[in-house]
């Protein structure tokens, strides 16, 4: 085991030392011992590294709020150990690092097997609200619905000291780094690029997975050039879990035989050598005419700042979500439209997207002038952006108290009931 600084992870190594390095990522709430089962085979072949996310399984809790920021942790762990080439299998968010390694890092990657994965989880609306109930709430309700999402109903009751574990593992874990890998998750969607995944890739689902299942495992096996998909019946999310020994004999198969030899030192394939052939000898140089060149043409820059209209629909749908932005752009006909657009490009690129405040600040200056001004419609909106923004309910009620001292205790009254209707809402755990 590790002694773990923030930019690096917790992790722990087993198998022979000389063997070739595999790795092997975690799901969101779980920790490494959810591969316990698979390391006694794995190290046959392989020296097995495993890292828990942070503030899981007890690892210090630096939290990480992007995908790019955890695959970064993880290759300066490996640079620490000398570690350079290897193989990677990841589970759901562990598989969307295994998808960063071989879009940003591919010289690193010798083979890659996705678990439960998907090129984008769910919406960025689903895991923002989930982060804002575990901010209300705490992680007991994400944990005592895990068994629901990760297990088939028939194992979840055969085997009801894994079904605590599970239950145990979620709860024990930092909420701060559970709600950033939340917005990890929300803000990671690679579909556009698949086709530059250039390893050799196996697709690995549960039949029963309603979280990330067959189709988003197809989605995976069609977008990569040279991927293939195996579907494990039986199982749900946590299929390592739950049929062990199946995915046991699919990693290895997968992993001795489809292991791209490595790169030389200028980035390239490096070529066997029974394929390298003398070149021939070269001939005497022979006089060559040079021709003077005009210097290229360089187009005049367009002068001025960026247009911030695309910033402004970036920040416009991770304040407000995307189901509401969809909405209301969807109602937005020729009369509308140039009001929306003003919107996106002046009030979110402009002003929003501004530096000098963060976002928890700007939605409380925001919900107060709402208070003072009576906007009810929107005041609603944006006690949802509030929440999404990091706010607590009782942070958003101080909002509202501090507001009724200068708005008037009206105003402060019916915003009270608006902003209380939406608190439930947003945050009660869904059945």
């Amino acid at each position: 085991m590790s002694e773990t600084p923030p930019t690096t992870l917790q992790y722990r190594c087993d198998g022979p030392e000389d063997a070739p390095v595999l790795i092997l990522g975690p799901s969101l709430g779980t920790t490494w011992h959810m591969w316990d089962r698979q390391v006694p085979e794995l190290t046959k072949q392989w020296r097995v590294f495993r890292f828990d996310l942070p503030g899981h399984g007890g690892a210090p809790a630096h939290p990480a709020g992007s995908v790019a920021d955890l695959t970064t942790r993880l290759l300066a762990t490996l640079d620490g150990l000398g570690v350079q080439r290897f193989g990677y299998a990841g589970c759901a968010l562990g598989g969307a690092v295994g998808i960063e390694l071989a879009l940003r890092h591919p010289e690193r990657l010798a083979s890659l097997a996705l678990i439960a994965a998907s090129p984008r989880f769910g919406t960025a609306d689903e895991f923002r609200q989930r982060g804002v109930i575990v901010r209300t709430n705490g992680l007991d309700p994400i944990a005592r619905s895990a068994p629901e999402r990760w297990f088939t109903g028939g194992f979840a009751a055969a085997q009801p000291a894994i079904t605590e574990w599970a239950v145990q593992m979620v709860r024990t874990t930092d909420p701060g780094c559970y709600i950033a890998a939340c917005e990890a998750l929300a803000s990671f969607d690679v579909r556009a690029e698949l086709a530059s995944v250039g390893v050799p890739t196996l697709v690995l689902v549960g039949s029963e997975d309603q979280v990330t299942g067959p189709a988003e495992a197809r989605t995976l096996v069609a977008g990569i050039p040279d991927a293939r998909l195996a579907v494990v019946p039986g199982a749900s999310h946590l299929v390592p879990v739950e049929q062990p020994a199946a995915v046991t004999d699919l990693l290895v198969r997968h992993f001795s035989t489809a292991w791209q030899p490595g790169f030389d030192t200028t980035g390239h394939t490096a070529l066997p050598a029974a394929l390298v052939r003398p070149a021939p000898a070269a001939a005497p140089p022979q006089p060559v005419a040079v021709a003077e060149i005009a210097p290229p043409v360089v187009p005049p820059q367009p002068q001025g700042r960026p247009d911030p209209y695309d910033a402004g629909l970036k920040v416009r749908r991770e304040v407000l979500g995307d189901a509401h932005v969809d909405r209301v752009l969807a109602g937005t006909d020729d009369f509308a439209g140039d009001f929306q657009e003003l919107l996106t490009r002046y009030a979110w690129g402009e002003v929003w997207d501004r530096p000098g405040l963060d976002r928890r600040t700007r939605s409380c200056v925001t919900l107060t002038a709402l208070v003072a001004g009576g906007h009810l419609d929107e005041l609603a909106v944006h006690t949802r952006a509030a929440l999404r923004n990091g706010l607590t309910p009782d942070e958003i009620k101080e909002v509202l108290l501090q507001a009724a001292v200068y708005c008037g205790v009206p105003a402060a009254n019916r915003a009270f009931k608006v902003a209380q209707q939406v608190v439930l809402e947003e945050t009660t755990p869904q059945e």
